[in-house]
């Protein structure tokens, strides 16, 4: 049975910034509450920018059809699923932080207050969508605002309400940019304005690194091996941190 790719449709007409979808994202994952968070963090996946005329814009990953992270992860990291979430897997990191780098959304953010850090993102609630359940932030919207569903049905759902509503942009935010995404966007104010950036075409990233890269074989084969050495290097550092931070807690505890 194929497996139908699943996408978020947030449209930023009907948001009146509550931020019950970002109380949700924080409540999931453990996450502190008390404060609204200005920028993305690796402890908050997502949040809401008030933008142009009063709009609130949620940012989060995008969930790209063809994510530059995952292309620039040397170890595999990073992958695309086919239920749509782009995913992380700390296991594999060695912390090269080049999946930051290379993300133009600028989404992967680095744990630098913890002793063995890894990369924090937005997974789209891969573990509910793989039970058939909703994302946190979809459940908690109390106005619509985020839609979940199969990413070619939310599209024409989108196209429909753009063909009634001539007040709206006439574009999907995520439809085509950079290959396209599993996180839409509509809207009544350009995309400009709200502090979306356009890419000058609607190539998918990792299909321009892949010329400059077939120009480099004997350093990708080099560099193969020096990431695995810093991979193990890398796991073994932070094995050592987290068993440091246990002893010392152990310690304060017996005195």
């Amino acid at each position: 049975m194929t497996t139908k790719k699943k996408a978020l449709l947030i449209d930023i007409t009907k948001c009146v910034g509550c931020r019950m979808c970002e109380n949700a994202c924080k409540e999931i994952h453990g996450f502190p509450t008390d404060t609204p968070t200005p920028t993305l963090s690796d402890k908050a996946f997502t949040v809401l920018e008030e933008r142009a005329d009063g709009k609130f814009v949620r940012r989060m990953c995008q969930h790209c059809e063809e994510p530059a992270c995952a292309s620039a992860c040397p170890v595999g990291g990073l992958k695309k699923t086919a239920l749509g979430p782009v995913i992380y897997d700390a296991e594999k990191c060695m912390g090269c932080r080049y999946c930051m780098i290379a993300c133009p959304y600028m989404v992967p953010r680095y744990q630098w207050d913890k002793l063995a850090p890894y990369v924090a993102k937005c997974d789209m609630c891969y573990e509910r969508l793989a039970k058939g359940e909703l994302t946190a932030c979809t459940e908690a919207c109390p106005v619509g605002a985020t839609v979940l569903g199969d990413r070619d049905e939310l599209l024409q759902t989108a196209r429909k309400i753009l063909l009634e509503n001539p007040n709206y942009v006439q574009h999907i935010y995520g439809s085509d940019e950079l290959g396209g995404a599993s996180v839409l966007y509509i809207s009544d104010v350009p995309f400009e304005r709200l502090g979306f950036p356009l890419p000058v075409n609607d190539r998918p990233l990792p299909t321009l690194s892949k010329a400059a890269l077939s120009d480099v074989p004997t350093v990708v084969g080099v560099g193969g091996s020096l990431l695995a050495g810093l991979y193990w290097i890398t796991q073994r550092r932070r094995e050592v941190a987290a068993a440091e931070s246990k002893a010392n807690a152990e310690h304060e505890e017996r005195s």
